[in-house]
């Protein structure tokens, strides 16, 4: 009965591991690594990291987000040791400085005391922006490797998803009969 229990346990991880196709960003072991980096010179760092992995912290954490976490972040799209919510950055801009603030869907920009909010709604794969209680569609995510960008003026735009779709939303962004201002 143990054996039969094992050999099932052992087929559904390496199952996981054959039929995910996931490289996966590795978000627990490398925080493990930030982390150990933080301690102390260099030799410090290097003592604790040979101590993590005679422990077997770094092994272990690896073996985590091969089985596990690589897997989730595969199939649903976001790695359960990525959770930055309630994060803040300050990043100084062109006009001043603004506050980020990681939500569990999207972010909050402020900036002297105004904010709003982009949030991603995953069953329509569409960003908004909300401002003042209303929101608005920006931008939505084909399958076909193509967004659809909404545009202030009521019409849509299809760009591809590299350099060439990104110059062409700029250019209409930049041009003088779009404007992307509070309504």
């Amino acid at each position: 009965m143990k054996k039969k229990k094992l050999s099932v346990c052992a087929f559904i991880l390496s199952g996981s591991l054959l039929f995910s196709s996931c490289i996966g960003s590795f978000t627990l072991w490398h925080k493990v690594l930030d982390w150990n980096q933080t301690i102390g010179n260099k030799f410090v760092n290097e003592l604790v990291f040979i101590a993590c992995n005679i422990v077997p912290i770094y092994p272990i954490a690896g073996l985590i987000d091969v089985v596990v976490l690589n897997s989730i972040e595969f199939w649903t799209g976001s790695n359960p040791a990525t959770a930055n919510v309630g994060k803040v950055k300050k990043v100084k801009g062109e006009n001043g400085d603004y506050t980020i603030k990681t939500l569990a869907d999207g972010y909050t920009i402020s900036k002297d005391g105004k904010a709003m909010n982009l949030i991603y709604n995953k069953k329509a794969n569409t960003w908004n922006v909300v401002y003042d209680g209303n929101s608005t569609k920006l931008l939505k995510m084909n399958n076909d490797g193509t967004a659809e960008l909404f545009l202030p003026n009521g019409k849509e735009m299809n760009v591809t998803l590299d350099a060439q779709g990104v110059t062409a939303a700029r250019q209409v962004a930049m041009s003088s009969d779009v404007f992307f201002a509070d309504r």
